[in-house]
């Protein structure tokens, strides 16, 4: 039996619990009923910490007081991983849980030729909203280092490196190498001074608070263009002959590599096995439809992530802004002339 206590009474009830669905398995009856109303207005949770929530009890299932409710999109996944959403989480609960903890947090964020010119905006923006009060460790993969800006002003506690990477013949194997790369860098370096890592577009622009609640031991991003798609219509890789090959009846959700994360171990697990796949589709002269990112959503269907990121987390600014689900875009694609900045292609 998990290690759990509720008190209830008459209109109140506190669950306090080690959150992990896999415990789910072990709660009486009683308490399990109460686990099944709560998932209903998702719980923003970590593998490795405890959270404290108080419920108010109705007819008919139960309020959260603290993080809000949602009804208009889907805040819990088939295997009870929580999809983070504007008004699932209480910033202040969030925040006082992970704080104390002393983290730190690689980043990395690949800016190869052209891509340079996004890097600046990237890092003043991540400044002000991503993960603000942690300790942060940029990590910035470049074939042109000294077009890295060195006057951008670092808060407290966050660092960046450059990392010298070769230029590549063409924009694809940028995609291609990316899961190698960090791969390696995990290995040799970076698991010496962190406890989590998030993997990073550089064309991109932070707007609002990236914070801890997105933190999880595997963390991935529903894909804004097809979130409310079937998945018949996903972009994965349908070829057989590819490692990437996802048949048209299986898949969960669209992830896009923009931004992807988790716990060390589980990152580097992720892009090990992507790299080797990837390998193994070069051997044979076959790229995946989408590079790296067909291989990371293969991965993903395997091993479930444990926390997903909604679309606010990875948006595109060339949607617009009137999708009436995202209250707030937190981090987006910037609109950018494709075929200019992409050289070689």
């Amino acid at each position: 039996m998990v290690n759990a206590f509720y008190e209830v009474h008459t209109y109140k009830c506190l669950i306090v619990l080690p959150l992990t669905a896999v415990y789910l398995d072990y709660l009486d009856d009683y308490l399990a009923d109460y686990v099944l109303k709560i998932k209903m207005c998702v719980i923003i949770y970590d593998d490795y910490y405890y959270y404290y929530y108080y419920y108010y009890y109705y007819s008919g299932g139960l309020k959260c007081r603290s993080c809000g409710w949602r009804t208009d999109v889907l805040t819990v996944t088939p295997w009870l991983a929580p999809i983070v959403w504007e008004g699932t989480f209480d910033p202040q609960v969030i925040d006082e849980a992970f704080m104390s903890q002393n983290l730190t947090i690689a980043t990395t964020v690949f800016a190869v030729g052209r891509y340079t010119r996004f890097l600046r905006d990237f890092l003043e923006s991540a400044e002000k909203h991503f993960m603000v009060g942690l300790e942060v460790h940029y990590y910035v993969f470049t074939d042109l280092p000294d077009d890295v800006p060195n006057n951008v002003t670092l808060g407290v506690g966050r660092l960046l490196s450059i990392v010298r990477v070769p230029k590549f013949d063409r924009w694809q194997e940028i995609s291609l190498r990316r899961m190698e790369l960090i791969q390696t860098a995990i290995k040799d370096h970076i698991h010496r001074g962190a406890n989590y890592i998030f993997c990073l577009d550089v064309d991109m622009r932070f707007h609002g608070r990236v914070g801890p609640e997105a933190l999880g031991r595997l963390v991935a991003a529903i894909h804004p263009w097809f979130y409310m798609y079937p998945r018949s219509q996903f972009p994965y890789e349908r070829r057989t002959v590819s490692t990437a090959y996802i048949p048209l009846d299986q898949g969960d959700f669209y992830y896009q590599a923009n931004i992807f994360g988790g716990a060390l171990e589980d990152v580097h697990r992720l892009t090990k096995t992507c790299r080797e796949h990837l390998e193994v589709d070069k051997s044979v002269g076959v790229e995946a439809v989408w590079q790296e990112e067909s291989h990371l959503n293969w991965y993903l269907l395997r091993n479930k992530p444990t926390k997903l990121l909604s679309p606010e987390y990875v948006w595109d600014d060339a949607k617009g802004r009137d999708d009436k689900e995202i209250k707030l875009v937190r981090f987006s694609s910037v609109i950018k002339n494709k075929a200019e900045v992409r050289e070689n292609l």
